[in-house]
């Protein structure tokens, strides 16, 4: 299991949400170039970056402290946040980016998001962030109709690889994983690779995740609040 390490960007700064509420707003780093390099002199070499200003408001606001990252560390960043179209999705391959993620795009402008998975297969991951069951989006703020099975059925149809899944009830609580949800997705869809988000609190957590075979899993906040060490961290990434 590759364990993920996030930076969560909010006006330029490394912050956490709880619950993703923008009133419940933690900053960890002023700097988040300073934050990044902290995770590659622990041997990451794959981070994971969030635009919470995209996600929100519908454009991607963060990309100079992301470029900034990539182009001064030499890591592979996955990032979303903000993409809303296929040209959104090309300028950030073409400015670095290895990995895309994508929620909103998926649900409200489904064509693009099936051409950028036709185009760019192994750079496209499905950012399924759950709410009360149901897929939420737009900053977490609405959420859709369509199952979760019948959507990512669909979605694995059009070439699907990779699911990143945040229940967003765990987000930011240190209160553990939804082990169950992820055991779930990963028995129904074992051809596709889960990353799982949300809850982590302990060393004891990603022991679990990793014995349930979950391929990834992002870390933010119980690193920060210094519940999990990067050591602990990094040595599943073996």
């Amino acid at each position: 299991m590759q364990t993920i390490p996030a930076i969560d960007l909010l006006n330029g700064q490394a912050v956490r949400l709880h619950k993703g509420s923008y009133e419940e707003v933690t900053v960890y780093d002023k700097s988040p170039l300073n934050q990044a390099k902290k995770f590659k002199e622990a041997g990451f070499d794959h981070i994971h970056v969030v635009d919470l200003n995209g996600a929100k408001e519908g454009k991607f606001v963060n990309l100079p402290q992301i470029r900034e990252i990539i182009s001064e560390l030499g890591i592979s960043v996955q990032t979303g946040g903000g993409i809303r179209s296929f040209d959104n999705v090309e300028m950030l391959l073409d400015a670095g980016l290895s990995k895309v993620i994508c929620s909103s795009m998926a649900i409200k402008n489904e064509k693009d998001w099936l051409k950028s998975l036709e185009q760019f297969p192994g750079s496209m991951i499905l950012g399924m962030d759950l709410k009360d069951g149901k897929i939420a989006y737009s900053g977490w703020l609405e959420t859709a109709e369509e199952s979760v099975e019948s959507f990512l059925s669909r979605m694995i149809d059009h070439g699907l690889q990779e699911v990143l899944c945040t229940d967003i009830s765990k987000d930011g609580t240190l209160s553990g994983p939804n082990f169950e949800l992820y055991n779930s997705l990963k028995k129904d869809f074992p051809e596709i690779r889960i990353i799982a988000s949300g809850g982590v609190s302990s060393l004891e957590d990603l022991q679990k995740l990793n014995k349930a075979h979950i391929d990834a899993v992002v870390v933010g906040k119980a690193y920060y609040e210094n519940r999990i060490s990067l050591l602990e961290m990094v040595t599943f990434n073996k």
